[in-house]
Order: C-alpha cells, then sequence, then structure tokens
C-alpha cells in the first residue's frame, strides 16, 4: 500500500493519502479530487543540500567521521 503526498489545487492542502489499486486519493479538507502528487521525501531519501561540502570519508586513522584532519592525530 504506496502512501502519497498531495497538494489539493481548490484549496490548497496539503495531505497523505494511502491509495489502494484502483480507488483515488481526495481531499480531507475540501473533498476535492483536483490534486498534484507530490514527490515523497521517502522517495528521494535523505539528501543533502546542495550547499554541503562533499564529506571525503572517515578518517582512515582515527575513524573520525569528519574527515581526514579533524582530529589531533597524525
Amino acid at each position: 500500500m504506496p502512501i502519497y503526498e498531495y497538494i489539493c489545487k481548490d484549496c490548497d492542502r496539503h495531505f497523505e493519502a494511502v491509495v489502494y489499486a484502483s480507488t483515488k486519493a481526495q481531499c480531507p479538507g475540501c473533498s476535492g479530487s483536483n490534486l498534484e502528487q507530490q514527490l515523497s521525501r521517502f522517495a528521494v531519501g535523505n539528501a543533502e543540500p546542495k550547499s554541503a561540502a562533499p564529506s571525503s570519508g572517515p578518517c582512515g586513522s582515527c575513524g573520525d567521521p569528519r574527515g581526514p584532519g579533524s582530529c589531533s592525530l597524525n
């Protein structure tokens, strides 16, 4: 049973709906069916903002997740 996110074009309400086989979602606020399906965060995953610097991986000496040079070990 997939869960979809929608925006109702009639009342601008954002909501999630469990959609079974051939059933269609309906706005819980106004009962409208003029809906825009949204890209779910679950489907996208846990993406970092584009402005974030790419991680170089954990430190090879101590395993610090901030990367090499983050700890006091040489």
